[in-house]
């Protein structure tokens, strides 16, 4: 027989059909591949076919036979199983970083790893209260910059913005640069963040990468390299609430026993607890003291209560007093 002009894309068309249209439940007989085939204008025999398949195989393609009068084939185990991908369609749904339009394609790439049957099931429409998506789409540019920096450790230039009460978007510091050492980015409370090392102050700052703009790699080397090192931003994203700075101190807390997992959910499996009494515990844990420390705590209500250091409750108890001021009649 011969050759037609696509046969050499022969064995790839035949990958092509398993990849997408078979599955566990769906298969395609040798004739119903020789008739695709033949959609795309390329002639094929039985024996041949059996061949192709086999050499897929050797590839590495898990190709199953269903055995009967007409054995027909499906693609067994995938890199990505179907529960694999619904899991992952989750977390892309339900992120606020991710734009709308950013998480459709990302979602069209994913329905890709598996059958066109399977694909329609991984629209899962996760539902996310008031869920708030991101609007700029430079923001994926943004991070494979901020991660090249971090490698080649090289210092960054950007500039920041800010919401006015209008709700418009300006630049802080009317538009002047920014000049950073990048240590890492850390993902906190749906939001990606820079933690850079600032040299200048001698300490790490924090920047919310979605508010970040015309950032830049530079051609200098970060100074501080030698802090940046030793950098734990799991340790630091623990001290640091809402990726708010503050004072770091070592914080002693008493809490009810009730918010046990609140406490274990917040600052790891690692931490110590010390038993107080039959109803409460006690922990010491480093803290960078901040308004939203403050606001977690209060959260927490009468359950928790700060035992120390002094300065720490005088601040919590002004910032109460304020609070309880704006409500009195």
């Amino acid at each position: 027989m011969p050759k037609s002009i696509n046969q050499k894309a022969k064995l790839l068309y035949i990958q092509k059909f398993l990849l997408e249209e078979t599955d566990e439940n769906h298969s395609l007989t040798v004739n119903q591949i020789i008739t695709k085939l033949a959609g795309y204008g390329i002639n094929a025999e039985r024996k041949s076919i059996y061949d192709d398949i086999e050499t897929l195989r050797d590839f590495g393609l898990d190709i199953i036979c269903n055995r009967s009068r007409s054995n027909s084939y499906f693609i067994g185990e995938r890199s990505f199983q179907l529960p694999e991908l619904k899991l992952l369609v989750d977390a892309v749904e339900a992120s606020k970083f991710i734009t709308g339009r950013k998480t459709m394609e990302l979602i069209k790439k994913l329905e890709g790893c598996t059958s066109k049957y399977q694909a329609g099931s991984l629209h899962r429409q996760v539902i996310v209260k008031d869920r708030i998506k991101n609007m700029h789409e430079s923001i994926y540019y943004n991070v494979d910059k901020l991660h090249q920096a971090i490698a080649n450790k090289k210092q960054i230039s950007f500039k920041y913005m800010e919401w006015t009460i209008d709700k418009d978007e300006k630049f802080r510091k009317n538009g002047v640069k920014y000049v950073e050492n990048p240590c890492s980015l850390c993902w906190d409370n749906d939001n990606y963040y820079l933690i850079s090392y600032n040299s200048k102050h001698k300490k790490n700052l924090h920047y919310r990468v979605d508010r970040m703009a015309e950032v830049t790699v530079l051609d200098t080397s970060c100074e501080g390299c030698e802090e940046s090192e030793s950098f734990d931003v799991v340790s630091h994203a623990q001290k640091h609430f809402g990726m708010y700075g503050g004072e770091e101190t070592n914080v002693e807390m008493q809490f009810d026993k009730s918010l046990t997992g609140v406490v274990i959910d917040r600052f790891g499996k690692d931490i110590a607890i010390k038993k107080a009494d039959d109803n409460n515990f006690i922990i010491c844990v480093d803290i960078a003291v901040s308004p939203v420390f403050f606001g977690w705590l209060m959260s927490l209500g009468a359950k928790v209560k700060v035992l120390g250091p002094s300065w720490v409750k005088r601040e919590l108890g002004k910032t109460c007093k304020k609070i309880l001021n704006y409500y009195k009649s």
